[in-house]
């Protein structure tokens, strides 16, 4: 698949060959948002002595103070709330079948919510994100309002813009007004996949745009809430990575010092060395 290049004045600017191609999978796809999604969520719980704070407890042992052994009462905990003598007034208390007693399976913070996908599973995702972007009747079954000549890519002039009335013009021009005036509905809008730092300090601040590099895409920004098809525009930096030719440096190995040869003494000193 070969994607047309444009400028910021919507002009073409040759051509560039896009490396990802997956059927789309939207059983994966929310299966990777799910697992994104469970990594943030806090846990919560009980308090696990909610129901047991009471200063005075009744017993079912027999001959102690403070009991209940031998009155005809079910096992039922009880707490006392006043004595007269050797008399006293108490009230069912701790068991779930009480009243201000504890739940019964109260909700535990111990609890994973965290839910995991595997690493092929996770890449097919979003992969098949990426395509479904790419695709003009997706993006516009989503909701996008998007140009005729969508998908294509863009210029490097884009990674040199620093400010964002320049990014919301330039924008403007390729045709996506509409789109950005959903984005400022609420609604999200375009995202921008660059390698540029000015460009992504510039273009984060337009409401409903997101901006992400090509290393770090994820099923949750190409498909917001599990629908894929969300309108995204890379620049041809972002596809040279994306396609390797841009690879992150890696550390040189330094080549290991070579261990010193063995030297193999005359049979005569062994022989000697062994006397």
């Amino acid at each position: 698949m070969k994607l047309a290049i444009y400028n910021t004045k919507n002009s073409q600017n040759g051509d560039i060959a896009f490396p990802i191609s997956e059927p789309l999978r939207t059983d994966l796809i929310r299966r990777a948002i799910q697992a994104i999604r469970s990594r943030a969520r806090q846990a919560y719980g009980a308090d696990p002595r909610a129901g047991l704070k009471h200063s005075t407890n009744l017993r079912k042992r027999r001959r102690v103070y403070r009991g209940s052994y031998g009155i005809g009462i079910a096992r039922t905990p009880r707490k006392i709330l006043s004595r007269n003598g050797r008399r006293l007034n108490w009230v069912g208390a701790e068991a779930p079948n009480t009243v201000g007693g504890r739940r019964a399976h109260p909700a535990k913070a111990s609890k994973i919510w965290e839910r995991k996908i595997n690493k092929k599973e996770n890449r097919k995702a979003i992969n098949s994100a990426i395509t479904a972007a790419l695709d003009k009747e997706v993006v516009t079954t989503r909701g996008h309002i998007i140009p005729k000549n969508y998908p294509f890519a863009l210029d490097a002039d884009f990674d040199a813009l620093n400010k964002t009335k320049d990014v919301i013009a330039a924008l403007q021009t390729l045709g996506f007004s509409e789109d950005l005036v959903r984005g400022e509905n609420g609604a999200k809008s375009l995202l921008i996949v660059t390698e540029s730092e000015s460009l992504t300090k510039a273009a984060k601040n337009i409401p409903g745009v997101d901006v992400a590099s090509a290393r770090q895409l994820n099923a949750y920004v190409l498909a917001p809430g599990a629908h894929p098809g969300r309108a995204t525009l890379f620049t041809a930096q972002s596809i040279k990575v994306l396609s390797g030719e841009e690879a992150p440096a890696t550390k040189v190995a330094t080549k290991a010092t070579p261990k010193k040869a063995a030297v193999s003494k005359p049979k005569a000193v062994k022989a000697e060395a062994k006397k």
